[in-house]
């Protein structure tokens, strides 16, 4: 069985999952004006500087700090009800096509993501995926968050989780892809056969061009109520358009050519 693995930030969605719920957490009495304004600063960062290992553990601290004692149903709550306001806008077009050409193509398709479970799970539901690998944290007995991390699913740990995937759902991880913007997703992108950088930072675009790679750029965020039912492979491409068309025929003929030397 094929699959495909979409990093979430910056790949299926043009914001940082976190910081596009920093509005309905304040509405929610979680956090205050000051903080929305430096989840705005930390947005504008991650989109221009792109993450790094640092970057990436100062929020991973901050965030555990900040949601100690949070009521995880309160939060589960707060998510589904904004969904649609907050992240239905910045989903990016291009991945929603390369999900349905997925889905027709009869691959499982799984959101990966290092957001809370409580922001991924909810998403991969509305987008109808099979499944997401996610951050979880410790809860107390009283159901609140204890400041603790249970699994980070970021780099290695991103990997790992997805050849458990694999071994429990009978995916075949060389015959399948994976699709992310960060060069700290490159355990994600090897563990498959057919690792595509989708807004690559920078140094994921050196690695793609080194090891020759596909580069995909998606820039077209839309509502998915907007969207009609889902076409078929050759309408997809066509949907997708320029380079990113191209690279779906590529990923179909990839395929295509695997079976045929199978």
């Amino acid at each position: 069985m094929q699959a495909a693995f979409f990093d979430l930030d910056k790949t299926v969605i043009a914001k940082a999952s976190i910081a596009a719920f920093g509005r309905p957490f304040y509405r929610g009495g979680l956090i205050n004006r000051r903080l929305i304004v430096r989840s705005v600063v930390s947005q504008i960062v991650y989109l221009h500087l792109g993450a790094s290992e640092q970057k990436l553990a100062r929020v991973r601290e901050s965030m555990l700090a900040l949601t100690k004692g949070w009521d995880r149903d309160q939060i589960r709550e707060i998510v589904r009800e904004a969904l649609e306001e907050t992240v239905e806008p910045i989903i990016y077009a291009e991945a929603l096509d390369l999900i349905e050409a997925h889905r027709a193509a009869g691959h499982k398709v799984y959101l990966v993501s290092a957001s809370p479970e409580e922001i991924v799970e909810p998403l991969a539901e509305h987008l109808g995926v099979d499944g997401s690998i996610a951050t979880r944290a410790v809860v107390d007995a009283e159901g609140r968050y204890a400041g603790e991390m249970e699994f980070y699913a970021y780099g290695p740990f991103k990997a790992e989780a997805m050849r458990a995937l694999a071994e429990q759902e009978g995916l075949d991880l060389e015959e399948s892809a994976a699709y992310s913007d960060s060069y700290t997703d490159l355990p994600m992108l090897e563990a498959v056969g057919h690792p595509v950088a989708v807004n690559p930072d920078r140094v994921l675009a050196k690695v793609a061009r080194e090891r020759d790679w596909e580069v995909m750029q998606f820039t077209k965020p839309v509502r998915l109520r907007d969207r009609v039912s889902v076409p078929s492979l050759s309408m997809t491409a066509t949907a997708v358009g320029g380079a990113a068309a191209a690279s779906l025929g590529a990923l179909v003929a990839w395929r295509l050519a695997r079976r045929t030397h199978a």
